[in-house]
């Protein structure tokens, strides 16, 4: 049987491209299914988190503290990609990493999340903090000099996608591709060597409701 020389080389590329794919994939694991809360549970806050339009959307309530919805597994070095919109630029929120819970008080179930947070904030006019890292319930920015610092990589009303790696004592940060934090700390950075993940919705008093949602959230364990 004769091969047509053309044909063969068509199906050789689409196969590089098909294991381009997989290679690209490998190691990653996805956090969100897209469907459900699996994998997740809430700790801290009576902030209500659903599932609409493929993404987890979170709700302020009024009088609430800060809200968490973290990951189940606990995570130390890893590279950690999402997309997230600030559906109200007046919320300011975060994603939590190698966080913690301290020891419950008066019949909580979870004592208050504390660790090393990336923020997520609208940019306005001036530029924000979107991006730098916060020490939730540990000490208040890790970032020096963060509350001089400008960031305008973050677009508002828009979908915003973010890179972290977590590697040892430094943080990287990129959003929308832009790198906007390069954190290297080991005093500050030592005491949450590893922890879970968590998506806040910040407390906003009897304001709101407020929202913010997140898609398409993956992470790579790194050695």
């Amino acid at each position: 049987m004769r091969i047509n020389r053309g044909w063969l080389m068509a199906v050789l590329a689409v196969l590089g491209l098909c294991l381009g794919a997989v290679a690209a994939d490998e190691g990653w694991t996805v956090l969100f299914d897209g469907k459900t809360l699996n994998g997740w549970i809430q700790k801290n806050g009576t902030a209500t988190y659903r599932v609409e339009d493929g993404a987890i959307a979170g709700q302020t309530a009024p009088g609430s503290p800060n809200s968490f919805l973290c990951s189940e597994k606990d995570y130390g070095d890893f590279e950690l990609e999402f997309e997230v919109l600030l559906k109200n630029n007046e919320l300011n929120s975060g994603v939590q990493i190698r966080s913690q819970t301290k020891k419950p008080e008066k019949g909580e179930d979870f004592g208050r999340v504390n660790g090393p947070q990336v923020e997520i904030e609208a940019s306005g006019a001036e530029g924000a903090q979107a991006g730098l890292i916060y020490g939730e319930a540990c000490g208040g920015w890790m970032t020096a000099g963060a509350e001089e610092k400008r960031i305008k990589a973050f677009k508002d009303g828009e979908w915003n996608a973010y890179r972290i790696v977590a590697q040892g004592a430094r943080i990287q940060v990129w959003i929308n591709g832009e790198q906007v934090e390069d954190l290297v700390d080991e005093a500050k950075l030592k005491s949450h060597p590893k922890g879970f993940i968590g998506l806040q919705v910040h407390g906003v008093g009897d304001k709101g409701p407020f929202e913010v949602a997140w898609r398409n959230i993956r992470v790579k364990e790194l050695k």
